[in-house]
């Protein structure tokens, strides 16, 4: 099994890293679009500002080759933190250095990315530490032998609100309720960081290893 992370100039890629070595797969880090190929299945991380992100993603060609991996190819995809928020369709983020284009993401999962503060959250942002997730009752593929209410590591100042609720795998409640996990067919993402979610986030990155589709 070869896992592609996608170095495309942001991410914590070395702690993804070395949470994959722990599952003994093969995880490699993919630093251009060719790369993709030899992966049966890819990891889109990201930190920071999404505009920036969607821009780094567009200069690369990741976003065309991305839709028809993962979407022509049926390949499984896992987002992460922010690299969940770039499955949806826009954001209210973007870099005032970059074009309006840095405003949209890869629509795998039609919806938009706001703000805490905007969707009515009054705790102090950015939401920082330790959460539990509530686990709704369909797709439960990447929480298998997670326990409902199991605490993640997050690090967030904006939410990925999916246009179909559907899509909703688990929310976390931070003053209001929150996306925590989303899932459309192949395409998974996690607001939250496995990598530093001790023995739980590693069963999830477990889990979306050896999903069978």
């Amino acid at each position: 099994m070869r896992v592609g992370v996608i170095d495309y100039g942001v991410g914590n890629l070395g702690s993804v890293m070395r949470a994959l070595e722990e599952l003994r797969v093969a995880p490699v880090l993919i630093k251009n679009i060719k790369e993709m190929e030899s992966c049966n299945r890819l990891i889109l991380p990201g930190v920071g500002n999404f505009g920036t992100c969607s821009a780094l993603l567009q200069r690369g060609g990741w976003v065309q080759a991305l839709r028809d991996d993962v979407v022509g190819n049926q390949k499984p995809l896992l987002g992460i933190c922010l690299g969940m928020q770039l499955l949806a369709t826009t954001s209210s983020e973007s870099d005032e250095n970059e074009s309006s284009e840095s405003e949209f993401g890869l629509n795998l999962i039609p919806g938009r990315v706001e703000s805490l503060e905007k969707i009515g959250c009054n705790l102090r942002v950015p939401h920082v530490g330790w959460n539990a997730i509530n686990c709704l009752p369909v797709g439960r593929e990447i929480f298998e032998k997670i326990p409902n209410g199991t605490d993640f590591y997050f690090v967030h100042s904006y939410a990925f609100i999916p246009e179909n609720y559907e899509h909703v795998l688990a929310t976390t409640d931070y003053g209001v309720q929150v996306t925590a996990a989303v899932r459309s067919g192949n395409v998974w993402g996690v607001q939250f960081h496995p990598e530093k979610s001790a023995a739980a986030g590693l069963q999830l990155y477990k889990n979306f290893v050896h999903w069978n589709p």
